[in-house]
């Protein structure tokens, strides 16, 4: 049986204090551009991540840096893009006011915004013995960083003990190739490496390493708390953890091509009614893999496609309901969004190869091999493959002669300003954000509208969401005016919802067009 994590951590941190005596310099590879390929999994639900797609750029080299730039926006939702390079730490992190932030000291708090992207740049972005809190708060992605070392207790504390801790009405949260690890367990300080709590969905963690914990991560509090999920895991590292890969209180989780090595006590804890969905993965090393562990409250599983190698059971006793030794399906689970999978044989190699901060965002491309990313940021506003904004669909515009209301506006501006055919009128929000809606008596189907912005405005319309107004289903979602296609829709009433901006959007023309 595999010792403890403390343990096993005694030689790995005495070569790396060898190392340093020596002088040893560790470089790493160049990085690529923030939020390269686009979030997976069930982070493209729910409207889709775009993190601050479209937003200003920043660099940051401190965490109170990182506070200044989500309280120097206009709103709490305006799209901003922080790059982030050196070590961030208690010493560098402070609270910052503003009205578009909610932050505090020794952590980086990511509490009541949206819209937001934190990129590891340059020689890569560290953030020691502090971990990263995201709160009430939507949009977010956090790409090719390392976070370490993070306590609940002891000295320093911070965060709870979590690297990443999501909690309170979260949604849409994609982290990507980064670095999740501690250096023990419990005992020790340390908590969870990636933890969801209090209604937090549509999350997607992918090619990324959790490694050296007692506890790999949870989705759910405890039993009564279950009112979070649809959580995506691939392309992952789980090395030298205890417990918890992850622990599923409740919802729906979908675990593809990770590799999982030395899961010390137990692995994927389904529990609670929770649902996983355990596809193409390779097991080394490692004791009760997957299972309902410590409780009587059973989850369930769909398998198939998995390695289990130099994987040892436990009896079946009381609380501890071991999937194995040979797994089988006990549910169901359908998975909305397409995804391609690796053959579990080659997972531990194109794992190790794209999987942790600083791999130049490498990704397997579906056969095993690992692939750069595309050099032309998706996006990128300007990408030429995008819909020129002056250029409208051919047909009639349906939004003639239509009615148009909306949530909000601002002095001497008019709904009705959006559908006359007169781009020197226009539609504001009372702010920076707010909502416009084209309307008929009748329903009509719709598969494209064209967003035109008055003239001297142009640029300043940031994220969006457009929404089926009759059902609340989000048709599409991203930033920028201009052309916007989805799957044609009959409706009597299309939003258009400005969720960020650089200023006061003004909207000339909201042009619907038919399938």
């Amino acid at each position: 049986m595999r010792r403890p994590v403390a343990l096993r951590l005694q030689a790995a941190l005495g070569t790396l204090a060898l190392a340093a005596a020596a002088g040893v310099v560790l470089t790493m590879p160049e990085t690529a551009s923030a939020a390269a390929g686009g979030a997976t999994g069930y982070a493209t639900q729910n409207g889709g991540t775009t993190g601050g797609a479209g937003g200003q750029t920043v660099r940051a080299t401190t965490g109170t840096a990182i506070h200044e730039a989500l309280c120097g926006r206009a709103s709490s939702s305006t799209p901003i893009v922080i790059e982030v390079e050196g070590t961030i730490n208690h010493g560098n992190t402070s609270k910052v006011s503003g009205d578009s932030c909610n932050t505090a000291a020794d952590k980086i708090e990511l509490k009541q915004v949206s819209n937001i992207t934190i990129v590891g740049v340059g020689s890569g972005a560290v953030f020691d013995q502090l971990g990263i809190h995201i709160r009430e708060s939507s949009n977010i992605i956090i790409q090719n960083v390392t976070v370490r070392n993070v306590k609940k207790s002891g000295s320093p504390t911070s965060n709870g003990g979590d690297a990443i801790g999501m909690e309170s009405d979260v949604r849409n949260v994609w982290v990507d190739h980064s670095t999740l690890e501690a250096s023990g367990g419990e005992s020790e300080g340390y908590d969870g490496l990636f933890d969801m709590k209090d209604n937090t969905q549509y999350v997607t963690l992918s090619y990324s390493v959790l490694r050296n914990s007692g506890r790999g991560g949870l989705i759910g509090s405890s039993e009564s708390d279950r009112s979070n999920g649809y959580v995506t895991f691939h392309h992952n590292l789980y090395e030298n953890i205890d417990s918890r890969a992850p622990l599923l209180r409740g919802g729906t989780a979908h675990m593809y091509n990770n590799h999982y090595v030395s899961l010390n006590k137990s692995g994927i804890n389904s529990r609670a009614g929770a649902k996983a969905k355990v596809d193409n993965n390779y097991f080394e090393d490692s004791k009760d893999v997957l299972g309902t562990f410590y409780t009587d409250e059973a989850g369930t599983w769909q398998v198939s496609g998995n390695i289990y190698d130099n994987v040892t059971w436990s009896e079946r006793s009381g609380d501890n309901n071991p999937a194995g030794p040979d797994p089988q399906s006990t549910t169901t689970v359908s998975i909305p969004y397409s995804y391609t999978l690796d053959d579990a044989s080659c997972v531990p190699s194109v794992v190790s190869a794209t999987a942790g901060a600083n791999k130049g965002l490498k990704v397997s491309d579906g056969s095993c091999t690992p692939q750069s990313p595309d050099p032309t940021d998706p996006t990128d506003p300007t990408d030429p493959t995008d819909p020129d904004p002056t250029d409208p669909p051919s047909g009639t515009n349906l939004s003639i002669g239509a009615g148009s209301d909306g949530s909000s506006k601002a002095s001497g501006t008019s709904y009705g300003n959006v559908r006359d055919g007169d781009l020197g009128t226009y539609w504001s929000p009372a702010g920076t954000t707010g909502s416009v809606s084209v309307k008929w008596s009748s329903a009509q189907t719709v598969s494209k509208i064209n967003i035109r912005e008055a003239a001297g405005s142009e640029g300043t319309i940031g994220a969006y969401r457009v929404l089926n107004h009759d059902t609340g289903a989000v048709l599409a979602s991203g930033s920028g005016a201009g052309v916007i296609a989805f799957s044609p829709v009959s409706l009597e009433k299309i939003t258009f919802e400005i969720t960020g901006a650089s200023g006061t959007p003004k909207v000339a023309e909201f042009e619907t067009y038919g399938g």
